[in-house]
């Protein structure tokens, strides 16, 4: 059985704010038993801006929220997972990632964002994630409090491929942090984390950022947890930044995928062949 805390945020446009959010949350679901604790999308930094976004991102190593939450991991004694934080590469780029901490503040494992979120919505929002961030290459599935941790990142939700790799990789549980933006959160949030969970036979656990943030920005909140069968175990039913509690009992995805094999029964194959109807001559 392991007990994981969601935390969910509205986080600001600056790095310290936003660690002062977020550490009585980690710490008041800490409290209440929970070994590992997973924070949204964009926990240490959320700003429209692009300037001063740049601006004010930091390498992962430099910067204050990842730095104070890892320091906050060591000193609980708990499993971290930042969701994901917005940081600048060795390279001089930028990475949406994912930073899994041990319980002793050391980096286990990072995951950056495979899919950029480059869209028209039909309320005129536009977004492009692509002109900000250079996207991962890598799946990442990593052990954690006794379980195996599948990484990804919001928009990763939509690619079932992703989720179908990670699965047959040993990922038991999915971490789907998230910044969903209202429109979509209102039409396809809860839908997709249950057909993920469905699909592979696996918990999901989705922390998210909600409410009306500093930078103008409204995101959808709604964290909840998905067991392997489908049902929804834990749901905060709001966007007020909170600490969700919930206890997996990790024997169900064997028993999940033992009474549905859909991950044995694949199989390969070739095509598709496309057939179309032949088109009527002039004279016909």
């Amino acid at each position: 059985m392991l007990r994981v805390g969601l935390i969910q945020l509205r986080t600001p446009a600056d790095q310290s704010a936003a660690l002062t959010q977020a550490e009585p949350l980690v710490r008041e679901a800490a409290a209440k038993g929970a070994q590992l604790i997973a924070t949204p999308e964009g926990t240490n930094i959320l700003q429209r801006d692009k300037t001063r976004l740049f601006a004010a991102m930091a390498p992962q190593d430099q910067d204050v929220a990842v730095t104070g939450l890892r320091r906050l991991a060591d000193e609980l004694g708990v499993w971290l997972l930042i969701g994901s934080a917005l940081v600048r590469r060795d390279d001089g780029k930028c990475a949406n990632r994912a930073i899994l901490v041990r319980p002793d503040g050391q980096v286990a494992a990072t995951y950056d964002k495979l899919h950029m979120f480059d869209v028209d919505l039909p309320t005129g929002e536009r977004h492009r994630e692509s002109n900000s961030y250079e996207p991962g290459d890598r799946a990442v599935v990593a052990e954690a409090a006794g379980a195996m941790l599948g990484l990804t990142i919001c928009y990763d939700l939509r690619f079932p491929a992703l989720y179908r790799a990670l699965a047959l990789a040993g990922a038991q549980v999915l971490t789907i942090p998230a910044a969903f933006t209202r429109p979509t959160g209102a039409a396809h949030w809860e839908v997709l984390m249950r057909a993920r969970a469905i699909e592979t036979g696996s918990f999901v656990i989705a922390p998210a950022q909600g409410g009306t943030h500093e930078d103008g920005r409204a995101t959808w909140g709604h964290s909840m947890v998905v067991a392997p069968w489908g049902e929804v175990i834990a749901l905060a039913d709001h966007d007020e930044p909170c600490a969700l509690i919930a206890d997996l009992d990790l024997a169900e995805v064997a028993k999940a995928r033992a009474a549905i094999p859909a991950l044995a029964n694949a199989r390969p194959f070739s095509g598709p062949m496309v057939v179309r109807e032949p088109v009527a001559s002039a004279a016909e």
